[in-house]
């Protein structure tokens, strides 16, 4: 048995510390170590997110459990047939990480369908040809869906950063024991180079990274919010951004690095303090606090540097 782990959008997070169960270290911890909180990007000129440029929750996966002492096996692709009878396998030896999933189609969560590509991470419990189990970390324990339905989900054909659909990650074996502290340690050469930029990764024409991404939101949200940009910052964006950087910043703290941990302890709270004024349209002010926000992009990027 997992013990439940979830609420908020940190969903890939609480489903590989529900995956990982008493070795687990805190959420906090594992957001961290995924890479996420250092960096923003603008994908296509107009998609922000508050992630660094080019990151995905596949490469912070990847990133965490290595940096943990763990393994998994990572699979993908087939028809659908296929996929259930790789998920109905892997889940007779115990609970599975799922995804990316197509939230919008996960049909207990009020208000679907509705297929906007919006990605997410589950536990599966259980699988046949009848149903699927599962632990939700955006608030649904032991929720239920239709095997059919979960399959549709599952395809996440609206997920742009996957290759293959019917991502699944079993078989999750601890090959050392690393403390929190001593993964964190390892994580901060990870931490700058996101913050310093990375032209490895292959991006959507247009798109942008740290400082240049947020100034230039900055510059959309003043002209008039679009409504579709209003509804990711405020329902999505504004909030796992400010948690990101304040579980860095106690990360950071932990490490002994306090001019970092006030840096980003600092982006936190610009970060959050938009949501008011992005829900009631204030997009004046809301750009403004971007326009604070860009530059500490840089300024969190040099503090790491110094610590090498």
């Amino acid at each position: 048995m997992r013990a439940y782990v979830g609420s908020g959008p940190y969903c890939y997070t609480n489903s590989l510390a529900m995956m990982l169960g008493g070795a687990s270290p805190s959420t906090a911890v594992i957001e961290t170590l995924t890479g996420s909180p250092f960096g923003a990007q603008l994908i296509a000129g107009s998609l922000p997110l508050f992630d660094p440029y080019g990151w995905d929750p596949e490469v912070g996966l990847d990133a965490a459990i290595a940096l943990l002492g763990w393994t998994c096996e990572r699979s993908d692709g087939g028809t659908p047939a296929e996929a259930l009878e790789r998920l109905r396998t892997a889940c007779s030896r115990g609970p599975v990480l799922v995804g990316p999933v197509d939230m919008g189609l996960l049909l207990y969560q009020p208000g679907t369908p509705h297929s906007d590509g919006g990605d997410h991470y589950v536990v599966v419990l259980s699988a046949d040809q009848n149903g699927v189990e599962l632990h939700d970390p955006h608030g649904h324990p032991y929720a239920t869906l239709p095997t059919q339905a979960f399959l549709s989900a599952w395809e996440a054909k609206g997920v742009s950063y996957i290759d293959a659909p019917f991502v699944l990650r079993t078989a999750f074996v601890r090959h050392r024991r690393v403390t929190p502290i001593d993964a964190l340690r390892q994580s901060l050469p990870g931490a700058r180079r996101w913050l310093a930029g990375r032209d490895d990764l292959p991006m959507p024409p247009g798109s942008l990274g740290g400082a240049a991404a947020v100034e230039t939101l900055a510059d959309i949200v003043a002209q008039g919010t679009p409504p579709a940009t209003r509804t990711l910052l405020t329902a999505f964006g504004v909030r796992v951004g400010a948690r990101r950087l304040n579980d860095a910043a106690a990360c950071l703290e932990e490490l002994g690095l306090s001019h970092a941990a006030s840096i980003a302890q600092s982006q936190a709270r610009i970060l959050g303090s938009l949501q008011y004024p992005l829900v009631h349209g204030d997009d004046q002010t809301a750009a403004e606090r971007l326009r604070h926000l860009a530059p500490t992009y840089p300024q969190l990027g040099a503090a790491l540097g110094s610590t090498f």
